[in-house]
C-alpha cells in the first residue's frame, strides 16, 4: 500500500534548503532500487504475476547484468520463488547467480511476505521466514542481514527479536505514530538500538532504522509509469508515469533529488542518506526506470561539490556497513512497540485488528493444523517401516500448507485490508492447503491403526492426536445424530462422556469426551449407537444433560439486579447468574476465595458512512461516531447441566420480535481430574460466541464489565510472545480508537488482588474503556463512498456469522501469572480429533502394537515445531557452497533423517519464582521415542546458521548495561544433547537421526 507523497512537502523545503547551504561534510546518498509487490492486496497473486512480477524480475536482471554499478534489493519470496521455479530461462538463472554472488541483487527480509505485525502470531511470522530463508540458503547460499517491514501498520516489538534470532545485523521499519515519528526526527532518534525482549534484553538487540516521512516511495522518479491489470485503461498507465530526462529538464529532477537528500539527512546523525527509489508495483520496466535515473545521477556527481553530495546505486546492506563503520554510540529502546499506528489526528490505524474475522479464524486454524500436521509426520516417518504412504508426497502436503500459511501473514491478507476477491483466494488456498494436511493425518492414521474385522457396522472409530509436548486433560466434542451411544477406549472400558442436544444444529447431538493424552501421542475411541440389549446388561452410556429453559428478559424493562441468582460450578469456579437480566451477574474464584461482579454484553459502534461529512471506517481504521451502545433488546438463557460440562446459553436478540438472535455466547464450565493437566480444563471458563450478520456500518464488541479497579490499566500481547502495558490515554481527536491495541492470543485486567485473563484462538482489536472494563471487537461490516475505496472495491461489506472463541481465567496474579501461557497454548494447539466410520470393523485391542512413546518437556518449555524440513543442502555451510559451484541445478533426495526442532521457554525473567527459572533439557532423552539421536547442532531461527558461525555486528549504545548476555548468543557446547533454556529464549536445532 502507498504510502502519501511528498511533493508538497520539498516546495517548502526548497525555500528552507538552497542548495549548497550546509557546510557539515559531504553527503553519501545511497539510492536504493526496490519494488513493493504486495502478496494480495488489490489483485490476486496470479494477477500480479501476469501484469507486472515477471516483468519486473525479467527487466532488472536484464538491467543490472547490462551495467555494473546498478543495483536492486528483492524483497517478497512468494513471488520470486514463482518467478524462478515458472518463468525464469536458465540463462537469466545463471545471471541470478552471478548478480547474487556479485552483492549486486541482495535478498533482504527474505521471508515469503513481508508480514504484519499487528494480528500476526509469531509462530506464524518464522514460519514465513523459515520458509523463505530456506529457498534462499538451498537456491544460492546466502542468508538475509537485513529486514525490510516498510509498510505494517505499526511496528512489534517480538519482530526485532525474531530477526536477531535469524542472524540479521539492522531492522527497518516505517509505519509508526505520526506525532512520534515528527518528535523523532526533530530530534534526530530514527535510528536506535531496540531490544525487543525483556528478558533478552541485550542478548538479542538489533539495530532499527524508522524511515522517514518520506517512506519507501520515491514520488517524481517513476519512469515506468503504472502496472495495467484487467479491466482498467490503457491510458491510466500514464498518470503517474514521469516524463524522461532530457539536458533541458535534468536540473528540475537533480534538485528534486538532491533537496530531498538534504531534507533527509537533517534528521539523521551520520552522512549517510538512504534514499529508497521505487513504489507499489514499480520497475516493471527496469530499462526506463534505470535509463532516466542513470542520468540524473551522473548529473549530480558531476556536480558533488556544489551539491555538497553524491548519490550511488546500493543495496541495503552497502547502506548500513557505511553506517556501522562510523562507530557513533546509539540510544536504546527497551521492549515498548509502536502500536498503534496512526497517519494523523484522524486516522487510527486500529479497525484491521478485527477486520475480516472468519479469515483471521481460518487462518489460524491452518497453523494450528499445519502445527499437528508437522510432529505426526515426523513421528510417522522416524517410526518406519511406511506400507502404505510415500513420504515425498506427505512431504509435499505439508509444504503446500506451509507456503499458503506464510501467504496470509502478509500485511494486506490476514489484516482484512485487501479486496473480496483477494480475501476468496486467500481462503481457497488455505481450505485446498488444509484439506491436503487433512488427507495426510487420515493415510497416517490408516497406516500406523488399522481397524480389524468386527461384527457389526454403525458409529465411528475416533483418534484423537495431542500435538503438545506435555499431557493434556481436556473434553472433546463430537457431533453425533444419536441420543444413545457407547463410547470405548482403546482397551475396550468405558470412558466418561456425556450427550446433549447441539446448540446450533436442532436435529444433531454434542457429545463430550473427557481424555487424557500424553505429549505428542494417540487415544482411540469407538462411538457406537446403544442397543437395547446393552441396556439390558448394564453397559454404562454417556450421561444425558438436562436443559432447563429461562424465558426471554427485556433489556430496558430489567428489574432490579440480582434479586435471583442461579450458580454454575465446576472445582474451581462458581458462575452467578442473574434471572432478572440473564446476564452474568458474578464470578467466585475458589482457590482465592473471592467473589468478583462482572457482566458481558454486546455492543456496536455506530460509524459514518459519507466521507464529506467527516472521517470513515474502513478496512483499515476505526472512527466510530460516539461510544459504543447496546445492540439488544432481549436475551433468553438455557443452562444445558451435566456431570462432565455445563454449558450456558445466552442468545441476544437485537428486536425483541426477532426469530433468530444475532448474537450468542456458548460458555462451558468443565469438571475433570485435578492432576495431570486437569487444572488447566477446571481454571478456565470457555466461551465460543455466535456474532452476525451486523447491519451496516456496525462494529460489534463483547464488552466485559467489573468491578475491579484497575485504573484502566489494560496488557495484551504482541504477536503471542510477550506483553504490553497499555494505559489509557486521552487524546484530542480519536480517543477510543487511539486505545484500541491488537490482542493476538491474549489480554489481561488486574487490581492489586485479582486478575481476569481473556485468551483468544485468533486475533482481535482489544481496549479498556473504562475502569474494571475489557472489551473485545469480534466482527466489522462497513460501507462508505470514499471514491479511493470505491474505484478498487476495496469494502468491508461483511454480511457473514462468525464464531470466534475466548477462554476466560480469573484469579489472583500469582495463579494467572502460572496457568495463563500453558492455557493458551492448551487454545491454540487443541487436540486434532480424526473420525472414521465403523464399517463392520473394530479398533485393536490394549494399547496397540503400534503405541508410540510420548514426548514430554518440562512445564515451562514449549515445543515449538517438530519437523521434517524437506530442505536439501548440507548442514556444513563450506560443504554446501561446494555443492552450488559443482552443480548449478542440486536435486538431491530431501533428507528425511534431519528434523527441525525449535524450543521456547514461556516465561520472563520474573514471572514465576518456579516456571521462570532456566531449565536444563536432555534432548537425546526427550526424543528418545522418536528414534536413536545421532547429532544435535544448534542453528539460527531460520535454520540457515550454524550459532557458532553465526556473528553479528555489535553497535555502539549510550546505554551499555547487557542484562544477561551480549550481542550473540552464548556458544553451546558443540552437538551437545544437554541444552540449558533461559527465560523467553528460543532456540533451534537440527537433530539427526540414525538411518533404519
Amino acid at each position: 500500500m502507498e504510502p502519501r507523497g511528498w511533493l508538497p512537502l520539498l516546495l517548502q523545503l526548497g525555500l528552507m534548503w538552497p542548495l549548497g547551504a550546509l557546510s557539515e561534510p559531504r553527503l553519501r546518498v545511497f539510492v536504493v532500487p526496490h519494488s513493493h509487490m504486495d502478496v494480495g492486496w488489490l489483485h490476486t497473486v496470479q494477477e500480479s504475476m501476469q501484469v507486472y512480477v515477471t516483468n519486473v524480475y525479467n527487466s532488472v536482471v536484464e538491467e543490472l547484468t547490462l551495467e555494473k554499478k546498478r543495483r536492486f534489493i528483492a524483497v517478497e519470496q512468494e513471488y520470486f520463488r514463482l518467478w524462478w521455479d515458472g518463468v525464469a530461462s536458465d540463462g537469466q538463472k545463471s545471471q541470478v547467480r552471478q548478480l547474487v554472488a556479485e552483492g549486486r541483487l541482495e535478498f533482504v527480509l527474505g521471508g515469503q511476505v513481508m508480514h504484519d505485525e499487528a494480528v500476526t502470531h509469531f509462530d506464524d511470522q518464522i514460519l514465513q521466514l523459515t520458509e523463505g530463508h530456506g529457498f534462499l540458503y538451498e537456491t544460492f547460499g546466502v542468508r538475509p542481514q537485513f529486514s525490510w517491514q516498510v509498510d505494517p501498520f505499526g511496528a512489534s516489538s517480538t519482530t526485532p527479536t525474531l530477526f536477531a534470532l535469524a542472524g540479521f545485523n539492522a531492522h527497518v521499519i516505517s509505519r509508526i505514530d505520526y506525532n512520534l515519528k515528527k518528535a523523532m526526527q526533530d530530534n534526530r532518534e530514527l535510528q536506535f538500538v531496540w531490544r525487543g525482549s525483556r528478558s533478552l534484553s541485550a542478548q538479542q538487540e538489533i539495530f532499527t532504522h524508522v524511515l522517514d516521512q518520506f517512506s519507501y516511495c520515491s514520488e517524481g522518479f517513476n519512469w515506468d509509469g503504472e502496472a495495467i491489470f484487467p479491466g482498467t485503461s490503457p491510458d491510466d498507465m500514464y498518470l503517474q508515469m514521469q516524463i524522461p530526462v532530457t539536458k533541458d529538464n535534468i536540473q528540475i529532477f537533480t534538485s528534486l533529488l538532491v533537496k530531498n537528500a538534504l531534507a533527509r539527512a537533517t534528521w539523521f546523525r551520520t552522512p549517510h542518506v538512504l534514499w529508497p527509489w521505487g513504489c507499489d508495483r514499480q520497475f516493471f520496466n527496469a530499462s526506463l526506470q534505470f535509463t532516466n535515473m542513470d542520468i540524473v545521477m551522473e548529473y549530480i556527481n558531476s556536480h558533488s561539490l556544489e551539491f555538497n553530495l553524491s548519490v550511488e546505486y546500493a543495496t541495503l546492506g552497502d547502506y548500513f556497513r557505511a553506517v556501522h563503520s562510523d562507530q557513533v554510540s546509539w540510544q536504546v529502546r527497551d521492549h515498548r512497540d509502536f502500536l498503534p499506528y496512526s497517519s494523523d489526528m484522524y486516522h487510527a490505524w486500529t479497525g484491521f485488528y478485527a477486520s475480516r474475522s472468519g479469515l483471521k479464524g481460518l487462518a489460524r486454524r491452518a497453523s494450528s493444523l499445519l502445527y499437528a500436521g508437522e510432529s505426526m509426520f515426523t513421528r510417522y516417518v522416524l517410526l518406519a517401516p511406511h506400507r502404505f504412504l510415500d513420504p515425498a508426497w506427505g512431504l509435499q502436503q505439508l509444504q503446500q500448507l506451509r507456503w499458503v500459511v506464510s501467504e496470509v501473514q502478509h500485511h494486506d491478507a490476514i489484516t482484512g485490508t485487501h479486496v473480496p476477491n483477494v480475501g476468496d483466494m486467500f481462503v481457497e488456498h488455505l481450505s485446498t492447503g488444509m484439506q491436503g494436511v487433512h488427507n495426510l493425518m487420515s493415510y497416517i492414521i490408516q497406516d500406523r491403526f488399522p481397524a480389524h474385522s468386527g461384527p457389526e457396522p454403525g458409529g465411528h472409530f475416533a483418534v484423537v492426536y495431542n500435538p503438545l509436548a506435555w499431557t493434556v486433560t481436556t473434553i472433546i466434542t463430537l457431533t453425533v445424530d444419536f441420543p444413545k451411544v457407547s463410547v470405548t477406549d482403546e482397551s475396550g472400558l468405558p470412558v466418561p462422556a456425556q450427550v446433549q442436544p447441539s446448540k446450533e444444529m436442532p436435529s444433531a447431538y454434542d457429545l463430550h469426551v473427557l481424555t487424557m493424552i500424553p505429549g505428542l501421542s494417540y487415544r482411540h475411541y469407538s462411538i457406537r449407537p446403544s442397543r437395547s440389549s446393552q441396556e439390558k446388561t448394564g453397559e454404562p452410556e454417556p450421561f444425558v444433560a438436562k436443559t432447563m429453559q429461562f424465558g426471554g428478559r427485556l433489556r430496558r424493562l430489567a428489574r432490579q439486579v440480582g434479586g435471583s441468582l442461579v450458580p454454575v460450578n465446576n472445582d474451581c469456579y462458581i458462575v452467578f447468574l442473574d434471572l432478572d437480566t440473564n446476564l452474568m451477574h458474578s464470578v467466585w474464584e475458589r482457590q482465592s476465595n473471592r467473589k468478583v461482579y462482572m457482566t458481558q454484553q454486546f455492543m456496536e459502534y455506530h460509524t459514518n458512512s459519507d466521507v464529506w461529512k467527516g472521517p470513515v471506517s474502513d478496512n483499515y481504521v476505526f472512527t466510530p461516531s460516539g461510544v459504543a451502545e447496546p445492540a439488544w433488546e432481549a436475551v433468553r438463557m438455557e443452562i444445558v447441566e451435566g456431570p462432565l460440562v455445563t454449558e450456558i446459553r445466552q442468545y441476544f436478540y437485537r428486536k425483541v420480535n426477532d426469530s433468530e438472535p444475532t448474537f450468542a455466547i456458548y460458555s462451558r464450565l468443565a469438571r475433570g481430574p485435578q492432576g495431570s493437566g486437569g487444572e488447566l480444563l477446571c481454571h478456565r471458563i470457555e466461551q465460543e460466541y455466535r456474532v452476525g450478520p451486523l447491519e451496516l456500518n456496525r462494529e460489534a464488541i463483547l464488552r466485559t464489565s467489573t468491578k475491579l479497579n484497575t485504573g484502566q490499566v489494560l496488557h495484551s500481547d504482541n504477536n503471542g510472545y510477550q506483553m504490553q502495558r497499555r494505559p489509557y490515554r486521552d487524546y484530542k481527536n480519536n480517543t477510543i480508537a487511539r486505545n484500541y491495541y491488537p490482542m493476538v492470543q491474549s489480554a489481561f485486567i488486574q487490581s492489586r488482588r485479582s486478575r481476569l485473563v481473556l485468551l483468544s484462538e485468533q486475533a482481535h482489536g482489544v481496549s479498556s474503556q473504562g475502569n474494571g472494563q475489557v472489551e473485545v471487537m469480534l466482527h466489522r461490516r462497513l460501507v462508505n463512498n470514499d471514491p479511493g475505496n470505491l474505484v478498487v472495491d476495496l469494502t468491508l461489506n461483511d454480511p457473514s456469522v462468525v464464531h470466534p472463541v475466548l477462554w476466560l481465567l480469573l484469579g489472583s496474579r500469582a495463579l494467572t501469572s502460572g496457568l495463563r501461557q500453558r492455557s493458551r497454548l492448551a487454545l491454540q494447539h487443541r487436540p486434532v480429533v480424526m473420525l472414521r466410520e465403523i464399517n463392520g470393523e473394530i479398533a485393536p485391542r490394549g494399547s496397540g502394537s503400534r503405541q508410540q512413546e510420548a514426548v514430554t518437556l518440562p512445564p515451562s518449555i514449549h515445543l515449538q515445531i517438530l519437523s521434517i524440513p524437506g530442505w536439501k543442502y548440507s548442514s556444513n555451510h563450506t560443504e554446501h557452497l561446494r555443492t552450488l559451484q559443482k552443480d548449478r541445478r542440486p536435486k538431491p533426495k530431501a533428507d528425511l533423517r534431519r528434523v527441525l526442532l525449535r524450543l521456547q521457554h514461556l516465561y520472563e525473567v520474573d514471572q514465576d519464582p518456579v516456571l521462570s527459572r532456566p531449565v536444563t533439557v536432555n534432548l537425546r532423552s526427550v526424543l528418545g521415542g522418536l528414534g536413536s539421536v545421532v547429532s544435535v547442532e544448534e542453528r539460527s531461527l531460520t535454520g540457515t546458521w550454524d550459532v557458532n558461525e553465526m556473528r553479528r555486528w555489535t553497535w555502539s549504545r549510550r546505554d551499555p548495561h547487557h542484562h544477561r548476555g551480549n550481542s550473540s548468543q552464548p556458544s553451546p557446547p558443540p552437538g551437545g544433547p544437554e541444552v540449558t533454556i533461559y527465560p523467553k529464549e528460543i532456540r533451534t536445532f537440527f537433530i539427526h537421526f540414525q538411518e533404519h
